[in-house]
Formats: structure tokens, sequence, C-alpha cells
């Protein structure tokens, strides 16, 4: 891996370099992706098997289209009895974290008749959509549907492309019905995005839509957002490990390989204030390399998106990465708490040696979808709360008016609002 003096220079070309990676970035895809959507919005169901059969390659229609309870028995005879042995274990460590994040309604009350409160409720019907391209990821499965289970969702569709003969992967049915996913169909792409957002006599209208994809999918939940509401406009995976002289150098390129394995996008930074370190991660990384299945993937994403950057100071390198502002951040320090505590942007935080980025895709708990291309500045990873709305509740009393309603007239009466003056004027005065 190549080491880099950190500077602000450095630091902001980074920057510049990973925002390259975001779907934001990829315009020419936008008008392919608008009209299949368009295509789907217009013929429905139609355009949704004609363009399962010209990309996937299956013969898909109104009778086979979902998938049935015969199908998911079928996967569990298949299933490997050891990972959903697994499986089952995580899903228990997922639901009990996002048990945690359940919001109760509120409301306050006064003596004189002012009752205000929040009336917490969840959405009805969400969309999970579950890529099925290059590899098969059952986790991530489990992430996206067990949080909206644990909100009270009460109808969760899951779409997934087949493979050419109409099949889908018998590990990602079974985490569905382990998660709970309601109904199954056999549909991706963007034409799946568009058959959720605005629903086909088969695929039911969604108020949300969830889950990861490619760059069509990306762009396709971008397009349709305000229709439906949607997670976020997911980009590549990343990984930044915070490191000083104190860090194993075998358990950080280890961990920055596990990243830059998903894709050629993926994106593996380590920033430490020790160039000892740097050189010795950069040797285990080659290392690693000679005897890892996905060498080629790494190889190239370490040549585009892969960086040692060597700082003076840990402030300093504190300070980038809260500017880079990873979808994963690992702690490798003397006192990773205490550092934790000066990290403002990171999608999930794994403090200490014994908490590798895997333990957070597989197992612990938290939810593994995350923010990407610096925007966990903003954003949160996928939680309960996505699968909520929140309305609020007014109720005054005649008792409880009256003493303001005239502070209220004036308020509208500036802003030249004189049917709203009128709808609370008319309450105590004769028109």
């Amino acid at each position: 891996m190549r080491i880099v003096k950190l500077t602000q220079e450095t630091t902001r070309n980074l920057l510049e370099e990973l925002l390259e990676r975001s779907p934001n970035s990829y315009g020419e895809y936008e008008s392919r992706v608008n009209e299949m959507i368009e295509t789907v919005r217009t013929r429905r169901d139609e355009a949704v098997f004609d363009y399962t059969k010209r990309f996937d390659g299956a013969d898909i229609n109104e009778q086979n289209i979902r998938v049935t309870a015969k199908e998911i028995q079928d996967a569990y005879e298949k299933a490997d009895p050891a990972l959903l042995r697994v499986m089952r274990k995580s899903l228990a460590n997922i639901r009990s974290y996002h048990e945690k994040q359940i919001r109760q309604s509120f409301f306050t009350s006064q003596e004189n008749g002012i009752l205000l409160g929040q009336k917490i409720t969840p959405l009805k019907t969400a969309g999970v959509y579950v890529p099925g391209g290059k590899a098969v990821y059952p986790s991530s499965v489990l992430m996206n549907i067990v949080p909206a289970k644990v909100a009270g969702v009460e109808r969760i569709i899951m779409t997934t492309p087949p493979d050419k003969d109409g099949n889908i992967c018998p590990s990602t049915l079974v985490a569905a019905k382990e998660a709970g996913a309601d109904e199954i169909y056999k549909v991706g792409g963007a034409q799946a995005v568009a058959a959720m957002a605005f629903g086909t006599k088969c695929i039911p209208k969604v108020d949300k839509i969830v889950g990861p994809g490619n760059i069509y999918v990306a762009l396709a939940k971008k397009a349709v957002f305000g229709y439906v509401s949607i997670d976020s406009i997911a980009g590549p995976s990343e990984i930044l490990v915070l490191a000083d002289e104190t860090a194993d150098p075998v358990f950080a390129a280890a961990d920055l390989l596990s990243q830059a394995e998903h894709d050629e996008m993926a994106s593996a930074i380590l920033i430490t204030t020790s160039m000892e370190l740097a050189q010795k991660v950069s040797e285990e990384t080659d290392r690693f390399l000679e005897k890892l299945s996905r060498a080629d993937i790494i190889k190239k994403s370490l040549d585009r998106y892969g960086y040692i950057l060597v700082a003076d100071h840990m402030d300093e390198a504190i300070a980038a990465a809260n500017e880079i502002a990873s979808e994963h951040l690992e702690i490798l320090t003397r006192d990773p708490f205490e550092t934790m505590t000066k990290i403002r942007n990171a999608g999930a935080i794994f403090v200490g040696p014994y908490s590798s980025e895997p333990l957070g895709d597989y197992f612990a708990g938290p939810n593994h979808v995350l923010p990407t291309n610096g925007t966990a500045r903003f954003f949160s990873p996928l939680g309960v709360d996505d699968f909520i709305k929140k309305s609020s509740v007014i109720s005054y009393s005649k008792e409880a008016l009256e003493p303001v309603y005239k502070d209220i007239v004036q308020f509208a009466e500036s802003e030249q609002l004189t049917a709203h003056a009128n709808s609370i004027r008319v309450r105590f005065e004769e028109q």
C-alpha cells in the first residue's frame, strides 16, 4: 500500500478521490435508469417481466414471480445446518440490539386543558431490496428486515433478482424467512425499485425502500425518493483504521483487506502516527494478498483507493478521520475508548484490537447498513427509527386558548395570513 505524509492537502485530495465513488457522480447512468423507471411506471408488470428476462435471463410471470412456501421449504432443506445455527445466533443479537431503539409515544398535559404529545406509528409497508449479482449476502437480509420487524411494520416486502432458472439462493430465502419477511418477489435492479415505488398488479407499493445494490439500484432509489422514502443512496464500502505505535500490524492489515475485497471501488485507509507501523502494515498486506481468494479485486481496490497516511500526532490523525467520515472506523490505539470520545463522524466505530469490522457485519447486533462517502457527517446507521413516523398531537381547551388567542392573531396578521388569524378569532369574537 502507498504511504503518504498526512497534510491538509493530502486529506483534501483524498476526499475528492473518495467522492468520485459516490452514486451522485455517475450522471451518465441516470438517463438510462430514469427511462427504466418510467417504463415500469407505465407498463407495470409487463416491463418488470421484460427487464428480468433481459438482465437476469429468467422467464418470470404472474404465476411464478412470488416465492412460494414450497420454495422456502426447499431452501431450508438445501441450507447448511451449521450456517442456519449461526444465522439464528446473529439474528438474536440483531433483534436484541434494535429492540433497545424502540421509541414510545408521549403526551404531556396541564390543568388548563392543554395536551401536547408525539404519536409514534410504524410504516404500514416496507420494501427491502437484496442484491444477488456477484455475491450473496444473507447478513444484509437480516440487517434490513429485523429493524422493520422490531419497529412494527405490518407488511415487509422483499425483492431480489433470480438466477436464469428463476431460483433464489437458499441462504437468502432462509434469512428472509427467519427475519420475518412477509412476501418475497423474484425481481432485481432498477425495475424492482420502480415496482415497489409505484406498485404493480403483482408487487405492492411500499412506503419506504431500503437495502443496498449496484449503481442502477442506487440511482433508482434516488429517482423515486419523494414517491416513497428511502434509507440512503449507498456507495462502495470503506474502512478507516486509526492506529498508533501500539497497534498490531497484522490485525490492521487484515482489517483493511476485509473491506477492500468487496469490490474494486472499495476504500481502505490507515491513519497512523507511526512510520514503523505504516511500513509493517504495508508489508503484511502484501503477504496476505498471496493467499486471499479475492486478491485481484483487493489489488485494484488498494491501487485506486488504498492509503496509509502518516500523521505527526494523534490529534491530527483524529481530525483527518473526522473529515473523511468513514463508513467503518476501527480504533487501534493505546487508549481506544479515550480516542473514541473524540470521533464525531463515522458510521460504526470498532473499539480495540478484538473488535474488527466483520464482527459488526455479521454478529454483534448493531446494523451494518451504514452511511458511506462522507455522509456519516449527517446520516446514521439503519435502525428502528427508519421504519416509524412521528405525528405531533395538539389539543387546547377553550380555557387554554382564550388567554393567548390574540397573540396568535397578531402573529398570523404579521405574515399577512388573514385566514389563519380568522380561524382563531372566530372562536372568541362575533363576525
